[in-house]
């Protein structure tokens, strides 16, 4: 968003043009790689997993990582969920079917909380899960940020869990930024200027989150055509690690996940699914090396 929005992405790869498209989730963003209508997608691995999967490691490669945690378990207050042994049986809003909080989710209840399915967890757009929370047809949600703290803070939900702290390492991947190997192989100098940019980006917002904090707010509101209420921002970043890593590892447990829960009908492989080297290039080059 703020390579979008400063007009960085755009100054890199001129005379070629950006042009931003928004996605509720990321198996929206996947059909819509998977059709040429774009050419490079910031989306979660559940997606990017199942995606490797169907296609049978042809359809996309990732090329860096994003951010890292940044998903909370909220509840709507006076629901009587205080913690996560408390979502059995409730209904549990994610942001889409097969999407990343979705997998993790059904993982939890399945394997933590012994569930006999999942019948209970709702695919619901994340637009739409503040109204059903405030209504009372949903209990609870399993989703990243910012939503995560618009629920908190216009839909006075309480947060009862970060899902880092179910991971090794409390640190597990949440976006990923991904090409198909036929632009990357034709257009690697504008992967490189790309990665360029967001790779500055991330070592910002590491550096100084809170500097960029209106930024963002104002990047978010341009690009989705909604302000988010005072407050979220503030709430939300702190609870999001920038990392240009893809966390390997979270991709692996992941898709074990996904293959346990029946998203995917094969045994995960994930051969050939991450490309970093044109990003090792970038690191090298801003290092000096």
């Amino acid at each position: 968003m703020l390579g979008v929005s400063s007009g960085e992405f755009e100054s890199a790869i001129a005379p070629s043009n950006v042009s931003p498209r928004v996605f509720n989730a990321g198996p929206s963003l996947i059909e819509a790689l998977f059709a040429g209508e774009i050419d490079v997608g910031y989306v979660g691995p559940g997606p990017v997993l199942a995606a490797h999967q169907r296609s049978h490691g042809e359809a996309l490669r990732v090329i860096a990582g994003a951010a890292a945690n940044g998903v909370v378990i909220v509840a709507r207050a006076n629901s009587g969920i205080h913690s996560l042994a408390d979502l059995k049986g409730q209904r549990i809003a994610t942001p889409q079917a097969g999407n990343t909080q979705d997998i993790s989710a059904r993982h939890y209840l399945i394997d933590e909380l012994k569930q006999a399915n999942t019948d209970n967890v709702l695919p619901i757009a994340n637009t739409e899960q503040q109204a059903l929370l405030a209504r009372g047809d949903i209990d609870a949600a399993w989703t990243p940020e910012p939503w995560a703290s618009r629920l908190i803070v216009e839909a006075g939900a309480k947060a009862i869990a970060e899902e880092k702290d179910l991971w090794p390492g409390k640190q597990f991947t949440l976006a990923l930024v991904v090409t198909t190997p036929r632009f990357l192989a034709e257009h690697p100098d504008v992967i490189e200027k790309l990665l360029m940019v967001h790779s500055r980006w991330t070592d910002r917002l590491n550096r100084e989150p809170q500097k960029y904090q209106q930024q963002l707010s104002d990047a978010l509101t341009k690009l989705t055509g909604k302000q988010l209420p005072p407050g979220v921002i503030e709430e939300a970043l702190p609870r999001v690690k920038f990392t240009d890593e893809p966390l390997e590892e979270t991709l692996t447990t992941m898709a074990r996940w996904a293959y346990d829960l029946r998203i995917v009908n094969r045994k995960p492989e994930l051969a050939g699914l991450v490309d970093t080297s044109i990003l090792r290039d970038v690191r090298a080059e801003a290092s000096g090396k």
